[in-house]
């Protein structure tokens, strides 16, 4: 039977607990959501603010030019097909077929993306949101092929980084862009407003490299039906974020989420980038035998990004 408990347990205290013996839990928030107070200086209107405040995401449109959106595309379509001799470790495809998944690493694998990732319209928002400098967690390029593409299932990104990288508070945001027109019907990101403000205590244990499964099908640490249908309910329903190439959805960390699966002809393209708050950087993991792999969480010493002005120009 595998202890999973930090090696400092004895000394810190877990402030959400998750992966326990016994039925699934729900515990009030106890870290803030927006993490700056709105002035005339911030990169995000202040009823954007607000909304990210109350409903834990935040949708952005018309950021970038059409020069800027066609070499993240075609940088995009190349690094799926293998261009940039992505090695097999980073890539994740579909449960029942070759086809790409994920593109782990991002902004390792791409200068452009790097340069994005970099951008003050991701990284100069992400800064603002989480109220201090930002680092990246994780970075990937997610693939849902059309006829192909699998759903991801409900659940909280802070519960496992939490649990299985040892990320301390909720303070963390995802940036999503997306590369091709996320619409109704080719599996678009589905999210519950209000419910970063719960966080859900998942019951059993991790499993030993839990991620190698749960990346293609996650099964550990994802909400009873019970409770999304409760949150859901509270929520008043359920928003998709649908958007034009070139959308920004921002994230909050514990924001319920999840997407259908795709069987359109339309494939669905998202580049991700996790920013962590500098002063919220790794530990130990607190429901893990062991940490997950460096591309998953980026366990070296946080460097901080210096947010980059100006347009993309790979």
């Amino acid at each position: 039977m595998n202890i999973q408990t930090r090696p400092d347990a004895l000394t810190a205290q877990d402030e959400y607990p998750t992966r326990v013996p016994g039925k699934e839990t729900l515990m009030p928030r106890k870290d803030p959501v927006l993490w700056s107070e709105w002035s005339e200086n911030a990169p995000i209107a202040k009823d954007e603010a607000e909304h990210y405040a109350e409903n834990g995401f935040l949708v952005r449109r018309d950021m970038f030019d059409e020069d800027e959106l066609k070499m993240l595309t075609d940088t995009a379509d190349e690094l799926r097909n293998g261009g940039a001799g992505i090695p097999d470790a980073d890539l994740i495809r579909e449960p029942d077929s070759d086809a790409v998944r994920t593109v782990f690493r991002l902004d390792r694998h791409s200068k452009a993306f790097r340069r994005l990732a970099c951008d003050t319209r991701l990284a100069g928002v992400a800064e603002f949101l989480l109220g201090d400098q930002v680092y990246l967690h994780q970075s990937r390029l997610n693939y849902k092929p059309g006829f192909a593409g699998k759903e991801f299932y409900w659940h909280s990104d802070f519960e496992t980084w939490h649990a299985e990288d040892g990320m301390p508070r909720m303070r963390a945001v995802s940036a999503s862009v997306l590369l091709t027109p996320n619409g109704p019907h080719n599996g678009p990101l589905l999210l519950v407003p209000g419910s970063q403000g719960v966080f859900i205590s998942c019951a059993g244990e991790t499993p030993e490299d839990n991620h190698e499964s749960s990346l293609k099908e996650q099964k550990v640490g994802v909400p009873q039906p019970t409770t999304i249908e409760r949150l859901a309910r509270q929520a008043g329903g359920i928003t998709s974020a649908e958007g034009a190439t070139g959308t920004v959805i921002f994230f909050e960390c514990n924001t319920l989420h999840g997407s259908n699966g795709n069987i359109t002809p339309d494939p669905r393209a998202n580049a991700f980038f996790v920013y962590n708050a500098l002063s919220n950087a790794l530990t130990e993991p607190y429901a893990a035998p062991s940490s997950r792999p460096d591309f998953l969480a980026n366990r070296e010493a946080p460097e901080a990004i210096s947010p980059v002005h100006g347009r993309l120009n790979g």
